[in-house]
């Protein structure tokens, strides 16, 4: 089998058994099978669907591929996957992402990348060079010549430094930074009216909750107001709310690169040493006192802190059900936060970079209904 022109390839597994992970992966299968027909309609000629849940992709959807990770025993190994299914599959011009990854993407942004990988060879398209969500590459055997990697967001520095590949860079908007990995990403997408339908109901029972992001919306649209904003935000992302937004940002941007440094790099916050050396409830009553809202990438700190907490309870956290979770400074932090004197939303790296522009797109649309100008 070979398949000469633009194949997706789209990674769908190991999302965990708890309540809120069970929400995120059919959330995730529902942006996957979003992102299939998405593809296709934009001139990809397949989607091949890495899965160890097969069932969450029906066999009516026309060429698309479902490759059960049965198939493969032993422990998994991503790049390995990757290179099997592209050798397999004679992919000569194969993309690949994973199933929550940039589910915005519309039809004219996947033309975009169809049309750069039929232009010339040797070329890799990505939306984020340094973190890649979604990496395209000419020709598919250049994967073979890459060093090893673990991760598809270190993808395009292999494809450029060891197969010489010309990389091409998608401009940053909201469509393509924002990424469905936790549950606050979610419920920005429950406020949506635009988000696609099968996303939209996957997002629907986060409707309830979203009081926190509803308060950070108004404060958006508000020139008086002041809005804290932590963790792993990117340039693009500081320019965007610069740019976007009528408030004032105060903003803590820590930890850039924190996942992709490995497993030796210990991760150092100032407002982890902060939240150390006051607490939770002061920490904050001290937020509180720098701005209306307090948006927070809690994995920095979680990772400043030197703790481990399972996905489930990261998610329980997102979701304020500070009950459900075990690990105990977690829970206290979390439970600080749903008390505390200000809306605060918590999250991921997603979060602080493509879901705070996604919540302000929403937030304007708003504004402008509401003033009788859209």
């Amino acid at each position: 089998m070979g398949i000469p022109r633009p194949a997706l390839v789209i990674f769908h597994g190991g999302l965990g058994t708890g309540e809120a992970e069970r929400l995120m992966a059919e959330a995730r299968a529902a942006a996957a099978r979003n992102t299939a027909r998405t593809a296709l309609a934009a001139g990809f000629e397949a989607v091949i669907v890495a899965t160890d849940e097969p069932d969450a992709f029906p066999d009516d959807l026309p060429n698309v591929y479902v490759d059960p990770d049965s198939r493969h025993p032993g422990p998994f190994d991503f790049a390995a996957r990757l290179k099997e299914i592209v050798g397999r599959y004679g992919l000569e011009k194969p993309a690949v992402m994973g199933s929550g990854s940039v589910p915005l993407l519309g039809v004219e942004e996947f033309q975009l990348i169809a049309e750069q990988l039929e232009q010339r060879d040797r070329r890799f398209v990505t939306n984020n060079f340094f973190s890649a969500d979604l990496t395209a590459w000419t020709p598919g055997e250049a994967i073979f010549e890459v060093g090893e990697f673990v991760r598809d967001n270190a993808l395009p520095r292999r494809l450029r430094d060891d197969a010489g590949l010309a990389p091409v860079v998608l401009p940053r908007t909201t469509a393509t930074q924002f990424d469905l990995d936790t549950p606050t990403d979610l419920a920005i997408l429950a406020l949506d009216e635009t988000a696609p339908p099968e996303l939209a109901r996957a997002a629907a029972p986060l409707a309830d909750r979203c009081g926190p992001l509803r308060e950070l919306m108004r404060l958006l649209c508000d020139r008086t107001a002041e809005i804290v904003v932590a963790g792993r935000v990117g340039s693009q992302a500081w320019q965007y709310l610069e740019r976007e937004t009528a408030c004032r940002v105060r903003l803590f941007s820590e930890e850039r690169g924190m996942a992709a440094a490995g497993p030796t790099h210990r991760a150092r916050s100032l407002l982890g040493y902060l939240v150390e050396e006051v607490g939770v409830r002061r920490f904050f009553a001290l937020m509180a006192t720098l701005g209306d809202a307090f948006v927070c990438d809690t994995r920095v700190l979680e990772a400043h802190l030197g703790l481990q907490p399972t996905r489930e309870d990261r998610f329980q956290s997102d979701l304020f059900a500070w009950e459900r979770i075990e690990d105990p400074w977690l829970r206290e932090f979390t439970r600080a936060a749903a008390e505390a004197a200000l809306p605060v939303v918590l999250g991921g790296h997603s979060l602080v970079s493509g879901g705070i522009m996604a919540l302000n797109d929403v937030a304007w649309r708003e504004h402008d209904r509401r003033l009788g100008l859209a």
